[in-house]
């Protein structure tokens, strides 16, 4: 009796999604809850297991094809796997995945067999698949085989050992690839340009000196480590608390246009940007204003871990009311961050930089941060979003504000 392996069930902000890579050939013996393929949507990689003991009897969706929510993208036996059956299935499977004719002995490297999604990592990471040993059917290089390639590469290797797959012009040292774009890509690039052109955009700027948060962080981080089980004081739970207390203080950053309407919303669900290899995500922290400090490092280091390992659910990224972003990671002194839509407004946290600064008449050397808010002006009229980053500004400086709520 045959199982059918449908696609998860996507969020209606979610259309499709694309067949990423299948991790199991037909026949091949899998365990209850392994995984066995992935699926790539505009926001995440969804990852669908075996629904038993048992092996996958016929692929209907192969690398590459789209999917709709619930699709049956393969058919599953559960039970002991035979050598007989394992090479039926597999014959029955083979125009989705496997070759028409394995490679003669001592073939160029050229053509040797690459799985669409390992090709994909190796354009991503300037990897020569030549170089590649293939564990897939007959010598078939996996995604698996490129990251584990990866491992085993020293870092300090040279970046001429990794010749581009795919070469459009090579004229001299003057080499083009050409790299399909992710389906996360083309959404961050198509929500960029709505955000662009169907907002009327702008940005206000100040600038917080962060000598007081940097001096709490330094006398208490050891005993709030000690205390929170390991969890470390950073910067962004004190930005997400002053941020939540600040839009509790103007309710119009907090909101959102809907057609004509202007939707208020009663919480504050704020989203943190996280930057992975595949692109920039935006998780959120639900009812921010109700968490602890431990709770919001703990949980955006949650997010940073899991984003980069393409373990984020669609739902963790749905939503928000209003969002941060930390250019200053990468070393951003200032920038004017777009907005996520439908949200109204983001604020740009940026480096920290010592500069000279007057204070009552004196000149000091202070650890200062610009700090960006890029609005919607069709809701927030300038004096709204200046009090907003001013107060922002004012509970930074002054972190027990944050705990008296004044």
């Amino acid at each position: 009796m045959s199982i059918e392996i449908k696609a998860p069930t996507f969020p209606e902000s979610v259309a499709d999604g694309t067949i990423a890579t299948w991790h199991k050939k037909p026949g091949e013996a899998v365990k209850r809850d392994e995984l066995i393929v992935d699926i790539e949507t505009d926001k995440v990689v969804l990852e669908v297991v075996a629904p038993a003991d048992g092996s996958i009897a016929e692929i209907k969706k192969g690398e590459g094809d789209t999917v709709q929510s619930n699709e049956v993208i393969a058919l599953f036996v559960e039970g002991k796997v035979e050598g007989a059956a394992g090479a039926s299935a597999a014959q029955t499977a083979a125009p989705v995945s496997a070759p028409a004719a394995a490679p003669a002995a001592g073939a160029p490297a050229a053509e040797k067999l690459v799985n669409p999604a390992a090709r994909k990592m190796a354009d991503e990471k300037n990897v020569n698949t030549a170089a590649v040993s293939g564990t897939g059917k007959d010598g078939r290089v996996l995604k698996e085989d490129v990251a584990n390639h990866l491992k085993a590469v020293p870092s300090s290797a040279p970046a001429a050992s990794a010749a581009p797959v795919v070469a459009l012009q090579a004229t001299g040292d003057r080499v083009e690839k050409r790299v399909p774009m992710t389906r996360l890509r083309k959404r961050i690039a198509e929500r960029l340009l709505e955000a662009s052109s169907t907002t009327a955009m702008l940005t206000t700027f100040n600038e917080v000196n962060m000598a007081p948060i940097m001096a709490l962080r330094a006398k208490y981080k050891d005993q709030f480590e000690k205390v929170h089980n390991g969890s470390r004081l950073g910067f962004m739970s004190f930005f997400v608390k002053a941020a939540a207390e600040a839009l509790r203080r103007f309710p119009a950053v907090n909101a959102s246009i809907d057609n004509n309407d202007i939707v208020y919303h009663g919480y504050q669900d704020i989203g943190v940007a996280v930057s992975t290899d595949k692109g920039l995500v935006v998780p959120v922290l639900r009812n921010a204003e109700s968490m602890s400090l431990a709770g919001i490092e703990n949980t955006i280091r949650d997010f940073g871990a899991r984003a980069r390992d393409g373990k984020l659910g669609i739902e963790e990224m749905s939503g928000g009311t209003f969002t941060i972003t930390n250019g200053g990671t990468f070393g951003s002194l200032l920038s004017t961050p777009i907005l996520n839509l439908p949200q109204s407004a983001i604020l740009g946290m940026h480096k920290i930089q010592e500069r000279p600064m007057a204070v009552n008449g004196k000149v000091e050397i202070l650890p200062m941060m610009y700090l960006a808010l890029s609005y919607d002006h069709r809701l927030l009229d300038g004096k709204d979003a200046v009090q907003f980053l001013v107060a922002i500004k004012d509970l930074l400086e002054d972190p027990a504000r944050i705990l008296l709520e004044i």
